[in-house]
Formats: structure tokens, sequence, C-alpha cells
């Protein structure tokens, strides 16, 4: 590291947390999702066409590196077809059931007590996560009581802005009050991660590759990473206690 890092920032799903197959937990979820819109469909053709509105949207968010509110995503994108009266009110809820359709989130072994021992160390730690949901990641900061180890939270579902465009590395950036070059970003996807986080020119870059989702992007890399990991814990051999 040629200038010291004063800031880490992490990348969140399939980084500091991953899912858990739970099949009772996913099918509640689906079935509160059917209720709070009034689903008239069967089961799996309402999910079949939610599927295939969510890739459309995937497909169009990592072109634009843009990502919209947990509202507009549900009325322009998942169910424009469904009245704006139901859906509505119920978006940020529905956001959330949509991701639990998939599983149970949990943290990787020894993640909480690596953040908190990164912030006794003295670095400001934040995060940069592309997500839909405007909620989730607070929530968990809070249930996991290390709400108080980030200084910067920045989504893409509240600032637009998506990895790997280096705009939304650079904002949190000037959020935690510290230049690029003094800024360190812990992420899982060898692509989008490290290019962003490059071309922002961040002081490091450290690759988690042992969070098992290294090529859904489907393209190789363009850029390597400063440092790989194959655990959170393994961090603090990067990053001594700051003087």
């Amino acid at each position: 590291m040629a200038e010291p890092i004063k800031a880490i920032f992490f990348d969140v799903g399939a980084t500091l947390r991953y899912v858990v197959e739970d099949k009772e937990f996913a099918a509640a979820a689906e079935k509160e999702l059917m209720e709070l819109v009034g689903a008239t469909e069967e089961h799996d053709v309402f999910f079949e066409k939610l599927e295939k509105n969510w890739k459309a949207y995937r497909k169009w968010a990592k072109t634009e590196l843009l990502d919209v509110s947990e509202m507009e995503l549900w009325l322009q994108y998942l169910l424009p077809d469904y009245p704006a009266e139901r859906v509505a009110p119920h978006a940020a809820r529905l956001t959330r059931l949509w991701r639990d359709h998939d599983g149970r989130r949990v943290v990787h072994e020894g993640t909480l007590e690596t953040l908190r021992e990164l912030q006794r160390r003295g670095y400001k730690l934040g995060i940069i996560a592309n997500t839909i949901t405007e909620t989730e990641i607070p929530d968990w900061m809070c249930r996991d009581k290390v709400a108080d180890c980030f200084k910067t939270v920045i989504l893409s579902s509240k600032v637009r802005l998506r990895k790997p465009d280096p705009a939304i590395y650079l904002l949190a950036a000037r959020c935690i009050g510290e230049e690029p070059a003094a800024c360190a970003y812990v992420g899982d996807n060898p692509v989008r991660d490290v290019e962003g986080a490059k071309a922002a020119e961040f002081g490091a870059m450290v690759l988690f590759e042992d969070a098992g989702t290294a090529d859904r992007e489907g393209k190789a890399p363009t850029v390597l990473p400063d440092y790989t990991i194959k655990s959170i814990p393994e961090l603090l051999k990067l990053f001594p206690p700051l003087s």
C-alpha cells in the first residue's frame, strides 16, 4: 500500500453475508408476497413472471450502472401490470420478501469480530453495496450490533449509482472524509468490485475469493486485486493497528 489506509469499505452480499437455503423460510416469504399484492395467478405462474421481469431489470441495471428506488422497482419493472395503489404502499416489504425467497442470509464466520477489531484499530469502516432494498443492510447492522462500526453506508438503491461505476466509490470516500488513495475496498466479485475500486483509484482492493460467486458475471476480470483472502479474519493481517 503506497499510502496508509485509513478507511475500509465492504461489499455485503457474499462478502460479509451469504445465503443459506431454507425452504420453509422462503415459502413463507413467497406466500406473504402474493398476499400483499393480491396475486391472481397460480404460485408458479406468478413467480415465473416475476423472475422474468427481475432478470430484465437486472440486465438494464448492469448495462446502465444504475439502480432505482424500491417503489420504482415494483411499479415500473417487477409488477407493472398490478394496481399501483395495491403495490406502492408495500414496496419496501415486497423487496425484503423477494430477497427472502432465496433463503436466509447469515454472516461469514469471524465477520463481526473482525469488524469490531478493525474499528478498535482505528480504521473508519463503511459499506458500498449494490442492493435493491433500502432497509435490509441497516436492519442487519442493528440486529448484529455492528451499526456503530460503520461511519458511511452507500447503497445503490438510495444513491442510484451502481458498482462498478467509480462514482459510487468516490462518493463513499467523500462521505467518510478520506482521499480515495487512503481507502480500501473488500469485495467478492472479481469483475465488478475490482474494476470499480481500481477505477476510483482506491489505495487497496482486497478480493474475498472464498465467497462462492466468483464466476457469476460470466466474463473474465480485466484487472487484478491487490490482495486476496479466503476468510474475513485474514483482513487483520493486512491492516495492522493505526498509530
